[in-house]
């Protein structure tokens, strides 16, 4: 019997037809004008969408935390705002949840040609493939250029390393990490400079700007860096309160730094086993 007609497969599959079927049904209750809920009938794709950033971050987090049964919930939670999005457009006559999925599976085929279609691997990486073809699409919708498409509401440190390696890939970018720190050094002393508040807004956004660039050049995810940074900061600022028992806020700056040494110092000694 080959896997595809296997009684267990079926099942699992029927299952789940049957779950998503009911899915769709309570949130077609929930948007119902008449018997629905007021709050789920109110709300339009707008008010929707800060939800769907959320539940996507949520969903980062439990990956994170290494928490299955939280990442079950999330991703149940991000489905949901799918099937939103989706029966908000099906009642403006726009399209259903059926064509959502066609849309992506299509999408998914056509990005791996080398799997679902006769073009044979290069050994080309997966980013470089991936790229070529999503270019490939960007300029079938009308892009006119090598920015086109990067979403506006993408997190500002994720969007800045996205625009920079689309320049990149154009040959716009500095040949090793040495110009790039030197563009920071540069930022830093015109934000210095500035001298009103609009001014030190853009001197600000360049700095950063720069930095995105720095890390990049190093190979790290701006945004993983970030994280990690203020996971970093946030524990040793714990150990600092824990150790000042209480009274943190009413010690000078000079102790406040002798206590973050103490715990940098303790953190050290932890990963060197000493």
């Amino acid at each position: 019997m080959a896997p595809s007609e296997s009684p267990a497969l079926e099942s699992s599959g029927s299952e789940m037809n049957t779950n998503l079927s009911r899915l769709l049904s309570i949130m077609a209750r929930l948007r119902d004008p008449e018997r629905g809920c007021e709050w789920d009938c109110a709300q339009t794709f707008a008010t929707i969408a800060p939800y769907t950033i959320e539940e996507a971050y949520e969903v980062d987090d439990a990956i994170s935390r290494g928490d299955m049964a939280a990442l079950k919930e999330e991703l149940g939670d991000l489905l949901l705002q799918v099937v939103f999005h989706a029966r908000i457009a099906e009642e403006l006559g726009l399209f259903g949840f059926d064509d959502v999925a066609a849309a992506i599976a299509d999408k998914m085929e056509a990005r791996h040609p080398h799997v679902f279609g006769n073009e044979v691997d290069e050994g080309q990486s997966r980013e470089d493939r991936w790229e070529r073809l999503k270019a490939a699409e960007r300029q079938s919708k009308g892009a006119k250029g090598a920015l086109d498409g990067v979403a506006l509401a993408l997190p500002a440190l994720i969007r800045a390393e996205k625009l920079q390696k689309r320049a990149a890939r154009q040959g716009f970018d500095w040949p090793d990490a040495a110009g790039a720190a030197e563009k920071v050094v540069e930022e830093i002393q015109e934000l210095d400079e500035a001298s009103s508040e609009s001014e030190r807004i853009l001197e600000a956004g360049d700095l950063l700007f720069a930095a995105v660039n720095v890390v990049r050049k190093y190979g790290v995810a701006p945004e993983d860096a970030l994280r990690a940074a203020n996971a970093k900061f946030e524990r040793r600022y714990g150990a600092m309160e824990a150790l000042a028992d209480g009274r943190f806020a009413t010690l000078s700056l000079d102790e406040q730094e002798a206590l973050w040494q103490a715990v940098k110092r303790a953190e050290a000694a932890q990963v060197t086993g000493w």
